[in-house]
């Protein structure tokens, strides 16, 4: 039999329980400053060093976090099947897990890039400021997709989708686009599983295939992945 592709696409919840803060932790604001401030072109013109401050103060937080059990659940899902990881999150728990194919849809953390040449991505694990500049003398940003700019990796992952033998989304409300729009790219023969304490309404014409496992990601990935794994039976979620 072919291989079975496993596409995953992951939200704030799966990471939320190792601790990391979503954007919407407090309302939409970070030091009584809207988000956008600090995540939109605009707000990096008007003020780059705010903009540093918040990144490196996320920067810092990975390290003081660890991956949960979903993400190493995800990891160990690769003995078996083809696996690819489309996250909105923009830690590295799911590397540092040990996931080997993982698509950031929302930019990296850990890395920066150069305002004058987006080719120019550097590994970055400290802090960032005005005086960092790339190879060519442009000011670094953060390596991240900011509100009201193109996702260059959204062609990638719909291919991914529209692959998928089993498509399994984990702890998003389904509410940011574009990467909401990547259901309706599940083609109809894949089985559809939503890993969500509190599951939003699901879009598209796969609602029909789709079993909810209202679990938190920690525990529902997990008996998914089990079951996955003991029986290769995609067809519904486990009993126990």
């Amino acid at each position: 039999m072919p291989e079975r592709h496993i596409v995953v696409l992951t939200g704030a919840g799966i990471s939320a329980e190792s601790g990391i803060r979503t954007f919407r932790d407090s309302g939409g604001l970070w030091e009584d400053h809207d988000i956008r401030e600090v995540a939109s072109p605009e707000g990096w013109q008007r003020n780059p060093e705010l903009v540093h401050r918040f990144y490196n103060a996320r920067r810092e937080q990975l390290h003081h976090v660890s991956p949960n059990p979903a993400h190493f659940a995800l990891a160990q899902l690769e003995q078996a099947f083809r696996v690819t990881i489309i996250t909105q999150n923009v830690d590295d728990l799911h590397e540092r897990a040990g996931s080997r194919q993982v698509i950031h849809l929302h930019g990296e953390l850990r890395k920066a890039r150069s305002t004058g040449d987006p080719r120019l991505i550097y590994p970055w694990n400290g802090p960032l400021d005005v005086r960092d500049v790339c190879e060519k003398g442009f000011p670094l940003r953060p390596h991240i997709i900011w509100f009201g700019e193109s996702v260059p990796l959204m062609k990638e992952a719909e291919e991914h989708v529209r692959q998928a033998d089993v498509l399994l989304v984990i702890g998003t409300a389904l509410g940011v686009y574009p990467a909401a729009g990547l259901l309706l790219f599940c083609p109809r023969k894949a089985s559809v599983f939503y890993v969500d304490p509190h599951p939003a309404e699901w879009p598209g014409p796969t609602r029909n295939r789709l079993s909810v496992l209202k679990e938190k990601a920690s525990t529902g990935v997990t008996r998914l992945v089990r079951h996955w794994m003991a029986t290769g039976d995609f067809g519904r979620p486990p009993e126990d």
